[in-house]
């Protein structure tokens, strides 16, 4: 049974402290602009007519609090990521947090513009004091300047931590460059599979509680999709470790779906019919999510078609076996492949050899 992991270098311990600081720090100032905006409504709370665009009120005071609520997901998620990859000493996943904090970094900055849209909103329906933005602008903006220099420090630890990682490759990995290269076509497949549950869940979120002028049909469908992305995902990453042909085509069919899906509401939200305004509060923030899953889409179908590409070559022993040493740590909680030579029950394997 693996235990708690232990950082075993200062890099992994820097790389794990600046995501801590990071996130404690931008909790901190996310809570205090909700707090604030609960204060304000709590006692400044008024009921309203549609405003022109036919946006309820309703929406209006969801869209802020859904905000605050994603980003701060955001950081609990990035942290648990962290974990992962150090853990398992996934370069692959380290770089990929690096352009995740990116993607937060943006989540920053369009959240101020967003926001201030919103509160101007709801100031002229007295929902809000007019000295609520006052009191929370600099917050907001203190984020992505928070966001931007993480992301340095982490790029930066990145670097070190490739050089530190390649070692450990070099010591584990088969000599075979073929092999080499099909392992870490998974690991990346692995690795896409983590963010694009993040960036689906944030847009779904946001969608349903802000966008409130939806059917019910598909209000409810898109709830459903919710546990169902989650288990698919777990079949993406099963199926492919399993070398599963058929489940692999399956689920890039439904790559494909939900890209179209997410198409038709970048398409829908700029439209010139009346349903658009639906998307007024949110647009901005949903047009970023969205966006942000049809690039990884794009980058997963891809992936998966070459992971498909690569079964039966030799990889599956590498990453569907379990047990073996782990008398060392270094070996215990390693994810790149071991020397490989002769049968694969001739070496000793990894007690952790996938990344999912």
């Amino acid at each position: 049974m693996v235990g708690i992991y232990k950082p075993s270098s200062r890099w992994t311990w820097s790389f794990l402290l600046i995501a801590l600081v990071q996130a404690i720090v931008g909790l901190a100032l996310e809570a205090y602009v909700f707090g604030k905006y609960q204060f304000a409504v709590d006692n400044e709370d008024r009921t309203g007519p549609e405003d022109n665009s036919g946006q309820t009120v309703t929406a209006l005071k969801n869209a802020i609090p859904t905000y605050l609520s994603v980003f701060m997901f955001g950081f609990i998620y990035q942290l648990l990521l962290v974990y992962d990859a150090l853990r398992l000493k996934n370069t692959i996943q380290v770089i990929g947090l690096c352009v995740y904090n990116m993607g937060i970094l943006v989540y920053a900055a369009i959240q101020i513009d967003q926001l201030k849209d919103n509160v101007d909103r709801l100031s002229e329906k007295n929902i809000l004091g007019l000295n609520f933005w006052s009191s929370v602008k600099a917050s907001l903006i203190a984020l992505p300047i928070l966001m931007a220099v993480g992301t340095m420090f982490l790029v930066v630890v990145t670097w070190k931590l490739y050089d530190e990682f390649a070692w450990t490759i070099y010591k584990h990995i088969s000599a075979d460059l073929r092999l080499k290269r099909r392992y870490l076509t998974y690991q990346i497949y692995i690795a896409l599979l983590k963010f694009d549950f993040f960036f689906f869940l944030g847009f779904t979120v946001q969608f349903l509680v802000i966008v409130t002028n939806t059917k019910d049909v598909e209000f409810w469908l898109t709830i459903a999709a919710i546990p169902v992305t989650i288990v698919l995902l777990m079949l993406a990453a099963y199926w492919t470790r399993k070398e599963n042909t058929v489940g692999m085509i399956a689920i890039i069919i439904i790559y494909f779906a939900a890209m179209a899906y997410f198409l038709f509401k970048l398409i829908r939200m700029y439209s010139n019919d009346d349903r658009a305004n639906d998307y007024l509060p949110a647009r901005r923030m949903l047009s970023t999510f969205a966006g942000l899953t049809i690039v990884l889409l794009v980058g997963t179908i891809i992936i998966a078609c070459m992971c498909t590409h690569n079964f039966n070559k030799g990889l599956k022993p590498h990453v569907d076996r379990r047990g073996g040493v782990g008398n060392a740590d270094e070996v215990k909680y390693q994810t790149e492949m071991p020397a490989y030579g002769g049968s694969p029950a001739a070496q000793p394997m990894p007690s952790r050899m996938t990344i999912d």
